[in-house]
């Protein structure tokens, strides 16, 4: 198995080849991402302002990553990355999703992972910030997890085998299941 060494290799994201789907009830925060991503390249960036607009927006336009708000009316973006995660009729269980927020305590971060956010972003923005999370989730997908009460991106970021700390998953079978790639939009350089 070859195992990736971000170093050893330079990457190119494409964004003109993927679809993204930014979700914010506030139209400032959407234009901001929308422009940035815009910038990069992207050519379909689709907007919703609440997370019940975003799962009909989910639906319609397959995006190939999604950028949410925690805060918003209606379904919030933690219900909404659920709903995208575990409903029967996901049109994409596995999109990236990148939580774009000012919540930045550890608790709430914590509630994230555990909803299966991909990604955590505290407002406010850079270009820099927005094109890192981009290229990770393309470069250095994570498998993800099944187990009875989760569905989502592996929650460690390290591969320590033999860790048994107060976190240490408990209880159940794991379907580990391989990370999905997007390749259409990653291209290696030198």
């Amino acid at each position: 198995m070859i195992e990736f060494h971000p170093a050893a290799f330079m990457y190119r994201v494409e964004y003109h080849r993927l679809r993204f789907l930014v979700v914010d009830d506030n139209t400032y925060m959407r234009r901001i991402v929308k422009t940035l991503l815009h910038g990069f390249g992207a050519r379909e960036v689709f907007e919703a302002e609440d997370g019940a607009a975003a799962l009909d927006a989910f639906a319609s336009h397959y995006p190939d990553i999604v950028f949410t708000d925690w805060e918003m009316p209606l379904i919030n973006g933690i219900d909404m990355a659920k709903l995208m995660r575990c409903s029967d009729n996901s049109v994409n269980p596995y999109v990236p999703i990148i939580m774009v927020t000012v919540h930045s305590e550890r608790h709430r971060v914590i509630e994230a992972r555990d909803a299966g956010i991909t990604e955590f972003l505290v407002k406010p923005l850079s270009a820099q910030v927005i094109h890192q999370r981009v290229l990770n989730v393309i470069a250095q997908p994570r498998p993800f997890i099944r187990t009875t009460t989760y569905f989502g991106p592996d929650r460690r970021r390290t591969k320590a085998t033999e860790y048994n700390g107060p976190e240490r998953r408990a209880g159940g079978h794991a379907e580990l299941i391989a990370p999905r790639k997007l390749a259409a939009g990653l291209v290696q350089e030198g």
